[in-house]
C-alpha cells in the first residue's frame, strides 16, 4: 500500500537529534490522490529542526531534478500549484513558504547522457560523439517505493538502444549506503545512485559520461575540488573525493555540495574487481533557459536560475568498455552545509593502536630490560670479595 511505502521512505532519511520530526508526501496536495500527474511525479521530503526546515524535493517532470531548499524556521511549508506546475511554463507555481525564510537552494539536474566511441581507448571524449540522449524527453515510471530504496527509470523514446535496457535513478538512506563506494550521508544530503542497465552501445568501444547541471539564485555550487585522505577503509585503494562547492562570494562557509568518489561500478554486486574510475570536466555556464526548459522544477521555482554545468566520465585509457558488461552504476551525494567529512572507524583505530602500540611496549620493555642488565653487570664488576 501507499501509505506502508511511505513509511518505507521516511527510512531512506535519518535524521539527527538536530532535525527530530520528518514528513513525507508523493505528489502533495494533487487533487487525485489516485492518478499520477501527468508527465511525471514529485516527492517531498520534509525534515524539521528546532530553528530550521530542509526540504528536498525530487520531480520527474521533464529530466529528473533533485532541489533542496533550506529556510531559517520550522514552520516554512511547501506550496504547489499544479495547473500551472504540469504546464511547465510559469515560474512560481512551486514554492517554499515563507519566501523571505530561505536561507539557501539549490537544484541538480541529471541533464544528458552523452556516448562516445573510444577507438583510440584513450578515454578523451574530444570526438566522436554521438547524438545526446536528452533525460528530459525521456519516458519515466512512476516513482517506485521498494525496501530500502525509491527509484525512478526511463527510457529514450523510439529508440532501439533502450529496447531491453534503463537508465534509473535510486535516491538512498541516511547513515553510510551499503553499496560501493559506501559514501557517508547526514541528515543534511541524500544520496542518488545512476545506472545504465542492459542499454545497447552504438559502438563496440562505447565509453559514457553523465551532464550534471547545478542551479542556484544568488549562490549556485561554482567550484570543485579535490581532498585527499589516507582513509579507504570504505573504498579500498581510493584515496581521493570530488566536492563541487557552493558559497558566498569571498567566504569560506559551504552553503551547498555535491560530494563523490572518483570511481565508478561496472557490475551490479559493485565490488572492488567491477571499479572503474571516472573524471570530471572544469564547470561551466550553461543556458539557464535550456535547463528551465528541460526541468519542470527547476521552471516552476526559479525565477532567474543560475546554471553551472560539468561533465562526470567513466573509464580510463585501457579499461574495459562499457559492452563488456553493459551496466555502469555511480554516486553522488547532494545536501546543504558543509559534506560530511570521513573519519576513522573504532575498528580501524582499534588496529592502529594494536599495530603501533605493540611494537612501541616491546621497545620500551626492551630498553627496560637492557638497562637491568646493565646495571646488575656493573654492580657485579664492582664488588670485591673478601679473604
Amino acid at each position: 500500500t501507499w501509505s506502508l511505502a511511505l513509511y518505507t521512505l521516511k527510512r531512506l532519511f535519518t535524521c539527527s537529534s538536530s532535525l527530530p520530526q520528518l514528513s513525507v508526501e508523493l505528489n502533495p496536495g494533487w487533487p487525485s490522490p489516485s492518478s499520477r500527474p501527468p508527465n511525471g511525479e514529485l516527492l517531498h521530503v520534509r525534515a524539521v529542526g528546532d530553528n530550521d526546515t530542509l526540504h528536498f524535493l525530487f520531480c520527474s517532470q521533464g529530466a529528473p531534478t533533485l532541489l533542496l531548499v533550506h529556510t531559517n524556521t520550522s514552520s516554512s511549508s511547501l506550496k504547489v500549484n499544479w495547473k500551472e506546475f504540469v504546464s511547465r511554463n510559469v515560474s512560481g507555481s512551486l514554492k517554499v513558504e515563507p519566501e523571505s525564510s530561505v536561507l539557501y537552494s539549490s537544484a541538480t539536474v541529471f541533464s544528458r547522457l552523452l556516448e562516445y566511441d573510444d577507438v583510440n581507448n584513450t578515454a578523451e571524449p574530444t570526438s566522436d560523439l554521438f547524438p545526446p540522449y536528452e533525460l528530459g524527453s525521456f519516458l519515466w515510471s512512476r516513482l517506485v517505493l521498494s525496501g530500502p530504496s525509491a527509484r525512478l527509470c526511463g527510457v529514450a523514446p523510439d529508440n532501439a538502444t533502450f529496447a531491453n535496457g534503463s537508465l534509473c535513478l535510486c535516491l538512498g538512506r541516511g547513515g553510510r549506503a551499503e553499496s560501493w563506494p559506501r559514501l557517508l550521508h547526514t541528515a543534511n544530503s541524500s544520496q542518488v545512485e545512476v545506472w545504465l542497465d542492459g542499454v545497447l552501445p552504438r559502438a563496440t568501444q562505447s565509453r559514457f559520461l553523465l551532464e550534471l547541471q547545478a542551479v542556484g539564485g544568488a549562490y549556485r555550487p561554482s567550484r570543485v575540488e579535490v581532498q585527499r585522505s589516507i582513509d579507504d577503509e570504505f573504498t579500498p585503494s581510493i584515496f581521493k573525493v570530488s566536492r563541487w562547492l557552493s558559497s558566498e562570494n569571498g567566504s569560506s562557509e559551504i552553503l551547498g555540495f555535491l560530494q563523490w568518489k572518483p570511481v565508478a561500478s561496472r557490475g551490479r554486486d559493485s565490488s572492488v574487481e567491477n571499479a572503474t574510475p571516472c573524471h570530471h570536466s572544469a564547470p561551466r555556464p550553461q543556458s539557464s533557459e535550456d535547463t528551465a526548459r528541460a526541468s519542470g522544477l527547476v521552471r516552476a521555482f526559479y525565477a532567474e536560475p543560475q546554471t553551472v554545468g560539468l561533465n562526470v566520465s567513466f573509464g580510463l585509457a585501457g579499461d574495459p568498455f562499457y559492452n563488456s558488461t553493459r551496466f555502469l552504476r555511480w554516486t553522488v551525494l547532494i545536501g546543504s552545509g558543509s559534506p560530511p567529512v570521513e573519519s576513522f572507524s573504532p575498528l580501524v583505530l582499534a588496529i592502529m593502536a594494536v599495530g603501533l602500540g605493540t611494537p612501541m611496549i616491546l621497545l620500551v620493555l626492551g630498553g627496560v630490560y637492557v638497562c637491568i642488565r646493565k646495571r646488575v653487570a656493573v654492580t657485579a664488576a664492582a664488588y670485591q670479595p673478601i679473604n
